[in-house]
């Protein structure tokens, strides 16, 4: 069992590359970016994985204070429970520790549901990352809504966000990454209770 002084793994899913750095499935990455601009660094390759990491600390100076180790996966969606694993494998860090922020298909826009365990909903990031670790992590599950009419879900999460959408998201993606602090400082109960919406 995970304790107070071990460290956190906060994983934003995502695809590589400038083509797929606006779409909806990237919104993982955009709360990363986030975070690691609150935590005052800049994303490096890492040496023991296809991901970007970056080292530090989240929450206020003091007993609150959570090492933290913030990642990108370098891999595709797909692919990223191996990324994910070999760091969670080289840092020490408990499966409970882990957190993955992704796109939720089955959520409005800009709801945010935090959540402990689970399944996968099809999403093939969550798939990739259960299979090679188990499913009790975390999850801060970022709403984009269902397509819509007829559009396949594949062609609606690789679109980047409307420009209706674009006007709120730098407002929601700082509540995610308000979400992720909340939860690494006053546990899951607590920041389900402000955040779930």
């Amino acid at each position: 069992m995970s304790d107070a002084t071990d460290p956190w793994l906060i994983v934003g899913l995502g695809n590589p590359g400038p083509e797929y750095a606006a779409n909806r499935h990237n919104v993982g990455f955009m709360v990363a970016d986030l975070l690691a601009e609150r935590v005052g660094g800049k994303f490096k390759r890492a040496q023991k994985a296809q991901a970007q990491v970056l080292e530090g600390r989240i929450g206020p100076p003091g007993p609150l204070s959570r090492r933290v180790v913030l990642a990108k996966p370098m891999s595709y969606m797909n692919l990223s429970g191996g990324p994910v694993t070999a760091l969670r494998d080289f840092y020490k860090v408990p499966t409970d520790h882990v957190v993955a922020i992704h796109d939720e298909l089955d959520i409005d826009y800009g709801m945010l549901r935090l959540k402990l365990g689970g399944g996968d909903n099809g999403h093939n990031g969550l798939k990739s990352m259960t299979k090679s670790m188990g499913p009790e992590y975390h999850r801060v599950r970022f709403g984009i809504g269902r397509p819509p009419g007829r559009m396949q879900v594949a062609d609606f999460v690789l679109k980047d966000f409307s420009s209706a959408e674009r006007k709120e998201l730098g407002y929601l993606v700082d509540r995610a990454a308000d979400s992720v602090e909340s939860l690494l400082a006053d546990g899951l109960e607590r920041a389900q209770s402000t955040y779930n919406s």
